[in-house]
Order: C-alpha cells, then structure tokens, then sequence
C-alpha cells in the first residue's frame, strides 16, 4: 500500500494565501511558500473598507489577505505599502460621497457609505478572482480584464467560461473529419492544388497579414491536423484564437455587461469565436420559450446547410457572451471549418468590419444580412441567409435597441 501513496495527491482546500497566512500566524518559515524571516511579518493588503481622520492624521480599515474580516484593523497611512489599493479606495469614497451629497472632506464616514465601500471592496475582490479563472482556463494570446464602474454585480451566476464548443445531448461531434491535410510551404503565397479552401473547391480565405479577404457568406477552410504546415501558418488564424487584449465591462446605459478592445483592430483582422452548447433544434426551441420570458437569448443557429444544431451560449460560453447588439456594427460573422468538415456544424466567427480603435465596444449584428451588389453577392446574399448569420442567428430577443446607432431599428426582433 505504501508505494502507491507515494503517487497520491488530493486538492488543498486553502488557497495559496490562506497557507501563507497560516504561516506567519503561527511563526512558521516555508521555502514552498515563499514564507521567510524577510517577509515574516509582511501582510498583505486585501482591501481598504473604512477611512477616518484624528488629528490631522489618515487612518484606514484594512482587510488582511488570508485573514478574516473580523482580523480587520485599523492602520495609519504610513503603515500601507499599496498605492494601487489607497488610489482607489480614495475614488470610491469620492464617488459614494457625492452620490449621496456629502461633504468630501468628512473626518469620518457614515454607516451606509461604509456598507457601500465593503460592497464595491468585496465585489472587486470577486471580479478580480474572475479575471484570473478566466484567463487562467483561456488558451490564447489575448488576455481578458474585467471591469464594473456601474453597480455592485459582480461574476455572472451559473455561467461556466469554455474554449471550445461543448455538445449536448443528442448531437454527435467530429461527424466528418478532414480526410487528410495539405502538403503546402506557404499556404498564402503558394498554395498547392489552392490548400486545403482549394479542395473543397473555395478560395483561400485570408491575406498574408492574417485578416480575411473573401465577402461574408463565403465559408472559411483553415489548414488541420494532418497540415503539413506549422502552427504560424497563415492559414490558421481562428484556430489560434483571440490575439487581443479586451476587457468585459458594465455598460451604463442599461445593456448589461459589454466587450471593448484595450489594442487597436484591423479591418477584417479575426477578433474572436461565438462558443456554446451546441444543441439540436428542437432543444432550442424548447430553450426559447424559456428565454423569451426572460427578455434575453443566446441561442445562434448553425445553419449553413441545414437547420438541425444551434449554439446556446447561455450558460457555458466565451467573452462572445458578453458582446452586444448593434444596428451598426464593427464585427462581422464568418463560417470556418478546420478539422470537422461536417457543413452543419461550422464554427463561428466574428471578423473586425472596419479598424476598430483601443477602447471602443466591439458588437455585432443580431439580425445581420448582406446587401447584395452583384449578381454574384445576390447569390451569396441568399447562401449567407442559409449561414447562421441571418436575421435569426440570434433568435427571440424581444426587447428595445438601446445601440444608439443614427440607423438603430429601435427594436430587437
């Protein structure tokens, strides 16, 4: 029995800085921890949750990492070592102060600014706890910030962050596997027998600074697993994933939780995939019902060929979850296909229509169509209707546009 012991491991219930805590309570040097006679009596500073001023002299409510709130104590300004943390505990008393018409200059603070500031304390603690899981399971360049200005909501309930597609009851994955793989050097510039768009008989779909040069409606063929080329080819862009910085926000303006850029956008650069529970058409029609006495929906069909999956990003999802609605957006959907090649479960993703600048709100289209220019886009106009990007891709939101785009159709549905 004992040598199989030696390989056992269970979770530890406490978190790295409960262990640390632990430590210096009871004196204790750890090198695993990082606990030494340097640092031995160094705390670290969770939150700041009260202020007063004696004698011309500042004073904070200080709430220990690792230690409970009431292990709290009050400690002189020239105690703290976190500018960071003194910066924006000093913003939301200004701000909480104002709100409620007080002066700013108050040697102490009332019982419900306080209960407001332990709020916003601990619902930073949690968002910020959030921004790390998130990041922490993502596998992509592009790191995710989380930021709430507005209210004191924090993590949403019962919603699970995934990186790729989750399939539900009833819908069988890999259904068509690529049959093999390309044999290119430079699936861009010299694409053997047009790579591997060029045998399912489309065009290659992106230029050599990786951003998509066919008309929405067309679908995507990236280079698979059985590709002779490396993992920089330029014909692996979605399956790289997302390369920018962006943060999920609060919005003010009613719309819930939002997306902005934190970098710069190319036009037609890919920005992210719209993930979910892909589900068959008859559960989401089952779902809908329920969505539409909610006033909301995730519910995206996969309907490229035929009307038989659907995406339900409700409760297990991406950042695409948080992106809203437009009348005028910046981001356009695209059909990609990669390893599975089965046309009714493409995968979906969203490509920048214009430059999009730091800071701006990225969105799409919940009813987007193509206007037809040609005779060949009034072609593609009526495949892309067939190409979940349509005016049901996104279905039963029945609810008022609050975009506030000059063209904004008022109405969500």
């Amino acid at each position: 029995m004992a040598q199989y012991l030696k390989v056992c491991s269970v979770s530890c219930k406490f978190t790295w800085d409960d262990l640390q805590a632990v430590c210096r309570r009871q004196k204790l040097l750890c090198e695993q921890l990082a606990v030494t006679r340097k640092n031995l009596n160094d705390y670290e500073v969770e939150y700041l949750c009260n202020y007063r001023r004696i004698k011309g002299q500042e004073f904070f409510l200080v709430k220990w990492k690792g230690y409970s709130e009431s292990e709290s104590t009050w400690e002189p300004r020239r105690n703290l070592r976190c500018p960071g943390l003194l910066r924006q505990f000093r913003q939301d008393v200004r701000s909480a102060l104002q709100r409620a018409s007080k002066p700013l200059d108050s040697p102490s603070l009332d019982a419900s600014t306080v209960s407001f500031l332990f709020q916003r304390a601990k619902q930073r603690v949690k968002l910020r706890l959030w921004e790390e899981k998130l990041n922490h399971s993502c596998r992509h360049k592009g790191r995710i910030f989380i930021l709430n200005e507005v209210d004191l909501d924090g993590p949403p309930r019962h919603f699970t962050y995934i990186s790729d597609y989750r399939f539900g009851e009833g819908v069988r994955q890999c259904q068509a596997l690529a049959a093999g793989g390309c044999k290119c050097s430079d699936c861009i510039g010299e694409p053997i027998h047009g790579c591997c768009a060029g045998v399912a008989k489309h065009r290659v779909a992106y230029n050599r600074s990786q951003q998509v040069k066919i008309r929405p409606g067309l679908p995507i063929y990236e280079c698979n697993s059985l590709c002779c080329c490396g993992p920089d080819c330029g014909n692996r862009v979605v399956q790289r994933g997302i390369q920018y910085d962006l943060c999920i926000f609060k919005t003010a303006n009613g719309r819930g939780w939002g997306v902005r850029t934190l970098e710069k956008i190319h036009r037609n650069a890919f920005v992210m995939e719209y993930l979910g529970e892909i589900i068959t058409s008859e559960e989401a029609e089952k779902r809908g019902e329920m969505y539409d006495k909610q006033g909301a929906t995730y519910l995206f069909d996969l309907d490229y060929v035929d009307d038989v999956y659907t995406v339900d990003a409700a409760h297990y999802g991406n950042i695409s979850h948080f992106v809203n609605h437009s009348c005028e957006p910046n981001l356009q959907v695209y059909n990609v296909f990669i390893d599975n090649l089965d046309e009714r479960l493409p995968r979906i993703a969203f490509f920048a229509t214009r430059a999009i600048k730091a800071g701006e709100e990225i969105t799409f289209d919940y009813k987007m169509t193509i206007d037809p220019l040609d005779e060949e886009g009034t072609r593609m106009d009526a495949n892309f209707n067939l190409a979940g990007a349509h005016s049901t891709a996104i279905k039963r939101v029945h609810m008022e546009c609050k975009c506030g785009a000059e063209n904004c159709r008022k109405y969500l549905f």
